[in-house]
């Protein structure tokens, strides 16, 4: 449903803020790297912006810290209607390694509603590139099929190991 509404609210281009919200600056190098040259993603009509109050779409990077929680809320506020918010890396999913820390208040959900998370420290650009495009509908989305194997249980321990032992004798007694 936010796929189908994303591909008509945002048809033609999406203007990206990027907000660092107390991040180690290692997924702002790999956003920022998504707009070099080598990714190009202008050909998908995305562009870095300077202002909120002209942006689609709002990147987050970090844990969200106590004196940057107003100032990432008056942000979000100034995007117009409609917007994404996407968290980028494991910060802003859910804290990352700070989570419970005194300064940090937890990931970028705990300040502004998240619509996607891309996982990752720092995310690969190859994978911020493929979250938002599949976000916009731009790309079908693919998962591979998860295979659960489990032991047969009881297993006969003695008998797996008499049979080891026999198995695996370097000398042998002789009568």
């Amino acid at each position: 449903m936010l796929s189908k509404l994303c591909k008509k609210a945002f048809a033609k281009s999406l203007w990206i803020y990027h907000c660092n919200s107390g991040a180690c600056n290692g997924c702002d190098i790999e956003i920022l790297n998504v707009l070099t040259p080598y990714y190009d993603v202008e050909r998908f009509g995305m562009k870095l912006v300077a202002s909120p109050r002209h942006a689609d779409v709002m990147l987050i990077s970090g844990a969200v810290t106590r004196p940057t929680l107003p100032l990432v809320k008056k942000a979000y506020d100034a995007i117009p209607n409609p917007k994404l918010v996407f968290g980028i890396g494991s910060c802003a999913a859910g804290g990352g390694c700070w989570f419970d820390t005194y300064h940090v208040t937890g990931g970028a959900d705990k300040a502004v509603p998240v619509n996607y998370i891309i996982p990752g420290c720092p995310p690969r650009p190859e994978a911020i590139l493929y979250g938002v495009a599949m976000a916009l509908g731009l790309v079908p989305q693919k998962a591979s099929p998860v295979e659960l194997k489990q032991v047969e249980f009881p297993i006969d321990m003695y008998k797996r190991n008499r049979e080891w032992e026999e198995r695996n004798v370097i000398y042998k007694l002789l009568d």
